[in-house]
């Protein structure tokens, strides 16, 4: 199928999915508390007649379109949540709510969900199978997928899709690759007890600050030196909290931040190097310390046979498919991808900012380009399970 047999979801009606993105900008919810957003999507999708389905989700939606004929369930997936962010980018359509704002593009990624559905509703008799949609909370959390999981709404489903935009791509190009795209988000923080005196005689006590800038130093050795140089990690310390007065050396020391990594074979190495870098250096000093992890999502890693399919769908719809530079970034697609086979892609939509930034903005002409690929895409996906008898390779 090519792009212009795409009519069920003409260029008038793509203004719908334009509206829906600036509504869902204008009224933007946290992770977890997106009870306004989940109403309106759970609306939208009545009006284009596509089933809800019912699951024990506070906030998200699941729904389907197809299941007419047998065939393999594949799902769609989009997440719904804004960022305590304050919005600067002077958009008519900025964000009425103070401290709150779509600065991931999740407003544009649920936009195109829908229209997507739209356009898979209007196909359902042709369709192969069944595709379930995906609205989910709490990306920015890297708690939603769990919670999609835990409902129970992916069972039986066999591959699943998603997407996310790119500000340094050109709308109509999209990032396709097999293995690692985003990395594991971890974050760590460290707490180093001492003991105080005067800062005028420090003998008297141990100090936390002079062990924590020792363990600072330290940890950026294990990048350098503990992993190989064909891989890649981050360590970054954002935060040292230490004293409260210039004359006292304090009784503690608290330091926070976050490990990035691409494989799980580093990633486990790195963990497990930074609590011994920590424990040794603090002994050393004569203090203590203690580590807690805060675990964030694992690395997202494309199936191949899944990459392909979505680079001829790529070609089918005229976007051009590149090999993207993966992200540090974290995403909690990946944690689908620990049960079944996903492909998550980056589509262009020339971006003034970068994710997160309070004047991020995207181009809109994104959103129909996005609704064409998803709609081939997952047809495709369709007919290859459905040929192959269920198996990807």
């Amino acid at each position: 199928m090519t792009g212009h047999q795409l009519e069920s979801v003409s260029e008038t009606a793509y203004e719908k999915f334009i509206r829906i993105r600036r509504h869902l900008h204008q009224y933007p919810e946290l992770s977890n508390e997106e009870f306004e957003t989940t109403k309106s999507i759970r609306r939208w999708l009545e009006e284009g007649d596509i089933r809800v389905l019912d699951y024990p989700l506070a906030t998200g939606v699941i729904a389907e379109v197809g299941g007419l004929r047998e065939g393999p369930v594949i799902a769609l997936r989009a997440d719904i949540d804004a960022l305590p962010i304050q919005e600067e980018t002077g958009l008519a359509f900025a964000s009425t709510i103070p401290g709150k704002m779509h600065a991931c593009g999740h407003d544009f990624h649920t936009a195109a969900l829908l229209g997507t559905a739209y356009a898979l509703k209007a196909r359902e008799s042709e369709l192969q199978g069944t595709i379930r949609l995906i609205f989910q909370p709490a990306e920015e959390k890297a708690k939603g997928a769990k919670q999609i999981i835990d409902s129970g709404a992916l069972e039986g489903v066999q591959a699943i899709f998603g997407m996310h935009n790119k500000p340094d791509l050109p709308v109509g190009t999209i990032g396709i690759k097999s293995g690692p795209l985003m990395a594991a988000a971890d974050g760590f923080v460290v707490e180093i007890d001492g003991k105080g005196s005067h800062a005028a005689v420090p003998e008297a006590g141990l100090d936390p600050i002079v062990t924590a800038a020792h363990v600072i130093t330290a940890l950026q050795s294990i990048v350098s030196r503990n992993v190989s140089a064909l891989e890649s990690a981050v360590i970054s310390v954002t935060q040292l909290h230490s004293g409260t007065a210039w004359n006292v050396i304090p009784d503690k020391a608290v330091l926070e931040g976050t490990i990035r990594t691409f494989d799980d074979q580093v990633r486990l190495q790195v963990l497990e190097r930074f609590s011994q870098v920590v424990e040794g250096v603090s002994t050393g000093l004569g203090t203590r310390a203690g580590v807690r992890w805060i675990e964030g999502p694992p690395p997202v890693h494309n199936d191949e046979t899944l990459a392909e399919l979505g680079r001829e769908a790529a070609g089918a719809t005229g976007l051009q498919a590149v090999v993207p530079v993966p992200s540090p970034a974290g995403e909690d697609f990946a944690v689908y991808q620990r049960s079944i086979p996903g492909l998550f892609v980056f589509m262009g939509t020339a971006g003034t900012q970068e994710w997160h930034h309070p004047a991020f903005t995207l181009d809109e002409a994104a959103i129909p380009v996005s609704i064409r690929f998803f709609t081939v895409l997952a047809e495709r996906v369709l007919k290859h399970l459905h040929s192959s008898g269920g198996e990807l390779s």
